[in-house]
């Protein structure tokens, strides 16, 4: 399984190493693994745009600080502080209407594995007035881990937000960001690794991941050069 670690120069280059590592998978049929802590921003989504206070919301986030980005997919605003760990599994399918369940099951599974090894005992779901609610999250102290999936032609990528220690920071700017869509939202539902009991490194983390998600596999490391965001081999 191919696992790549690092970002990119750019909000840009990031996303574009995303989109490669998920078409490769399509074209190779090798599940890949990307985990990586994004740059400083606030993703909004498709619903977000559709509300009146948006331009608001947007220029808050600008104000705090946060580069603005908006998702393709739906949900709600997620904040990124630089600490915050992202992470995208994509892996090969043959049909695009079947195994979504399958696939947010083992991947939950997956996570609380992580989790656990880092002392955290996370259970399934989110306190009320989390930040982008959703069906498929984990929580311990709060909102620690959201999960999210994308399925395009011969591809499923599981996708994951996992605070580490900057609960506060997110709650921050998600609060007054939410205040403006109008949405209800609660500044102590934001948990984290850290605040949950676990370690407060971003690598600690990661490297948790990893291991979880490799699962017995093979596994061949690559690294994005921050500089270029090319492979640096």
């Amino acid at each position: 399984m191919r696992v790549l670690r690092g970002r990119a120069a750019d909000h840009e280059s990031d996303h574009e190493r995303t989109r490669r590592l998920t078409a490769a998978v399509a074209e190779s049929e090798e599940p890949a693994l990307r985990v990586w802590q994004p740059h400083r921003q606030v993703a909004f989504g498709r619903r977000d745009a559709r509300e009146d206070g948006y331009e608001r919301a947007r220029r808050i986030a600008r104000e705090r600080g946060y580069a603005v980005l908006e998702r393709a997919v739906g949900g709600r605003a997620v904040a990124y502080t630089g600490q915050t760990v992202a992470v995208a599994f994509a892996r090969p399918i043959t049909d695009e209407r079947t195994g979504i369940r399958q696939r947010y099951a083992a991947a939950s599974d997956r996570f609380r594995e992580a989790l656990d090894t880092l002392g955290v005992d996370a259970s399934e779901g989110e306190p009320p007035e989390s930040f982008c609610p959703g069906s498929h999250s984990l929580q311990a102290a709060g909102k620690v881990v959201g999960i999210a999936q994308r399925v395009r032609q011969r591809v499923a990528v599981v996708a994951a937000i996992v605070l580490v220690a900057d609960h506060r920071e997110v709650a921050d700017v998600l609060a007054p960001v939410y205040d403006a869509l109008d949405v209800a939202f609660d500044p102590d539902s934001v948990g984290s690794v850290a605040r949950a009991g676990g370690p407060s490194e971003p690598a600690t983390v990661i490297d948790a991941v990893v291991e979880t998600f490799a699962d017995g596999h093979d596994t061949t490391v690559e690294r994005v050069d921050p500089a270029s965001g090319l492979r640096d081999t």
